[in-house]
């Protein structure tokens, strides 16, 4: 045989030695990067104290990875899997606007149309002059509806919440006009949701599940919890104390086109896949799909290169796309991302509210893509919490320390240790001071979210942040009364010549 030959034949088993092995390099390279995925998440987990977590990698069509940490509910020990059903916050915008698209491809809606065309009552102003607003505007957030709209949505569960949600905007001005710049405003989609109602003649929730949720085979997902037996999703979660504390947030059937779709990583590994071009049953358009991509880019983008689609962030980072939406309710938070470029997505759903969800998120795609990861987080929510759990800690000894020495001022007047006394000029100005110092507390109090917290009222604050929050207003309250009850003993009050 010739030495050619031979080199040719030896050659021709090395290849076809490591092709044999490739599959095996492969799946040593996924195997690595999923164990660094899980304890990743365990360890973030940990730190944010999410109960529960529900993960979900899709690539190429496939669902590469997909797994439960922790629990759907603390108290019973019931373990997080596929098909434990969360809300999913904002990420529900993208099937609202998937929707908007799928009708105006039908004729029956154009996103250039003004909304009066499809709901005639709602005249909205900026500057006290009437203005034009587009479905694209509302799509895109750029309607001039401010952001603090949110605090205006009613608690209902009544088949009509959805128009009273939008009714609620006609007492508001616009804070800009109508496509001049972006503002996030989550009633831009429930305005959608009710454009949707409007031109199918159906409630929005029929014709969500009918027309997008069940021919893309999501047939776990509901639309809002009036749909869905409450046993059958996750217990949700606040922070509070430190700690995860279960809350059961007030219900609002008028928000439901921009934040309460209910779903599980079975059925967002299909939604992912769709919007991927890769959803087997083609019951939805991939064009239209594709269209629900494209940002609007005649504004300002809210970061670098970072601009909002059609329920979709659209980001360009190391000239790679990147199609994500972060979704928070009161006890629930979710996080989807995707390359389309090299069709991954990552899906992450958890039943506690907290920004660490997102990064969660963003970590996993990291390390999918065999990028390093080095994610110091910080929670709002929950440095919130801390500091309020201290607070709340020192106000309680105070408020106790001035209960003691109330007791002990009563006893002394029982034991006639202490009588009345009439009202001297140094006891009225001692009144005064104390009065002033109680009544300055209360005012803080009572003004404290429009000092700080852009004009939010202490009925939505209540709802959204921390659980420690309540706690802290009614513990200086109450503490403060305790003091002035305090005060108000030791000026009405002397020691007797005989104590």
């Amino acid at each position: 045989m010739k030495t050619s030959v031979k080199i040719g034949m030896i050659m021709i088993a090395m290849i076809m030695a490591v092709s044999g092995l490739s599959p095996f390099l492969a799946h040593a390279e996924s195997s690595d990067k999923i164990q660094k995925i899980e304890k990743f998440i365990e360890k973030q987990r940990n730190i944010s104290k999410i109960p529960g977590i529900s993960v979900v990698i899709v690539e190429k069509g496939k669902t590469i990875y997909q797994q439960g940490f922790g629990y759907a509910d603390l108290k019973t020990k019931q373990p997080v899997t596929a098909e434990t059903r969360f809300e999913i916050g904002s990420t529900t915008k993208a099937f609202t606007g998937l929707a908007i698209l799928q009708l105006e491809k039908e004729g029956l809606l154009n996103r250039t149309d003004d909304v009066q065309k499809y709901i005639p009552w709602l005249k909205l102003n900026y500057n006290g002059e009437p203005q034009t607003i587009t479905l694209n505007q509302l799509l895109h957030h750029t309607s001039g509806i401010a952001f603090n709209s949110i605090t205006h949505i009613p608690e209902s569960n009544a088949d009509n919440a959805l128009e009273l949600t939008v009714k609620t905007l006609l007492g508001q001005e616009l804070n800009r006009k109508p496509g001049s710049s972006k503002e996030y405003a989550t009633i831009n989609y429930d305005v959608l949701g009710l454009v949707i109602e409007v031109v199918t003649k159906k409630p929005y929730d029929q014709y969500m599940k009918q027309q997008i949720l069940e021919p893309i085979g999501m047939k776990d997902s509901f639309v809002g919890r009036h749909q869905v037996q409450s046993a059958e999703v996750a217990t949700g979660y606040k922070i509070g104390f430190m700690k995860a504390q279960t809350y059961e947030a007030p219900i609002y059937r008028g928000n439901i086109p921009a934040g309460y779709l209910i779903s599980n990583t079975n059925d967002i590994a299909k939604w992912m896949n769709l919007q991927l071009g890769n959803d087997p049953s083609n019951a939805i358009d991939k064009q239209i799909v594709q269209a629900s991509h494209i940002p609007d880019q005649s504004v300002e983008p809210s970061k670098h290169d970072t601009y909002y689609a059609s329920g979709w962030v659209v980001q360009m980072k190391k000239d790679k796309p990147y199609i994500y939406h972060e979704g928070e309710n009161p006890n629930f938070s979710t996080y989807f991302i995707m390359q389309p470029d090299e069709q991954v997505g990552v899906a992450i759903l958890s039943n506690m509210n907290t920004t660490f969800t997102t990064a969660i998120g963003q970590g996993v795609m990291d390390f999918w893509e065999g990028n390093d990861v080095n994610i110091q987080h910080t929670s709002i929510y929950q440095k919130l919490d801390q500091i309020l759990t201290i607070t709340c800690i020192v106000v309680g000894c105070f408020g106790a320390l001035f209960a003691l020495l109330t007791v002990k001022i009563l006893r002394k007047l029982a034991k006639k240790q202490r009588m009345w006394t009439s009202l001297s000029f140094k006891r009225i100005l001692f009144l005064l001071l104390h009065t002033l110092i109680v009544a300055a507390i209360w005012t803080i109090m009572i003004m404290l979210p429009k000092i700080f917290l852009g004009g939010l009222p202490w009925s939505f604050i209540k709802v959204w942040a921390p659980t420690t929050i309540t706690v802290f207003l009614y513990s200086v309250l109450v503490a403060s009364s305790i003091y002035y009850i305090y005060s108000l003993l030791l000026g009405f009050t002397k020691k007797t010549k005989f104590s």
